[in-house]
């Protein structure tokens, strides 16, 4: 006799057993990302109406390119995570859930490589 509950016994539901730490790494991107939105809208604000030299001569200053390019992987990061949350929780069909989480992650890895690069490109004055 078990005293398992029939829900504990069906095969193939419950817990993927990485909940915690889904749950974990949202709130942390969620809190990095304060001070370094925060960041981000001061030197866009700063830049508002300045010339290209002028932008990019500060986008070659090391911590303003490392502040931007944290940014983009954090907020990126955490946007994907909330959307796949949103996915597995309100797409029912497992093709669409499926191809929807698939397209989150390229979705994100695709805007994340061109803001790095974008980044990047006007850092080191290319």
């Amino acid at each position: 006799m078990s005293i398992r509950t029939p829900f504990k016994r069906v095969e193939g539901l419950g817990s993927a057993k990485d909940g915690t730490e889904h749950f974990w790494r949202q709130r942390l991107t969620a809190l990095a990302n304060v001070p370094l939105i925060i960041a981000f809208v001061w030197i866009v604000v700063s830049l508002n109406g300045e010339d290209h030299a002028t932008v990019a001569a500060t986008f070659a200053n090391p911590f303003v390119a490392v502040v931007m390019l944290l940014v983009i992987v954090s907020a990126l990061y955490h946007a994907k995570l909330g959307m796949q949350v949103v996915i597995e929780d309100y797409i029912h069909g497992e093709l669409a859930k499926y191809a929807l989480l698939v397209a989150n992650i390229f979705f994100t890895f695709g805007i994340a490589v061109l803001a790095v690069f974008a980044i990047l490109k006007m850092g080191f004055g290319s």
